[in-house]
């Protein structure tokens, strides 16, 4: 059990969030499956600037859980627990 590679779980978690808000997004326009569309938004609503002259940085973050991403979470946790 300890020889499980961390780079594994990430990969598939993050694999799990993105096909989660997908299909969430996709499922959006049916009336029996919005509720996987559900969800809440957070983080920076503007961007942050950071101006030097020469160079300008912008810094942003925003993460969007939506029910169809946990529960794509929670797949990954299980086909990663079976592997």
């Amino acid at each position: 059990m300890r020889n499980k590679n961390f780079w594994v779980l990430l990969l598939l978690l993050l694999s799990g969030i993105v096909l989660g808000g997908f299909l969430g997004n996709l499922a959006e326009g049916i009336a029996w499956l919005s509720w996987l569309n559900f969800g809440e938004s957070f983080g920076l609503n503007t961007p942050l600037i950071l101006d030097f002259g020469v160079m300008v940085i912008t810094f942003g973050l925003s993460i969007r859980i939506t029910m169809a991403s946990i529960i794509g979470v929670a797949i990954a946790l299980i086909i990663y627990r079976y592997l």
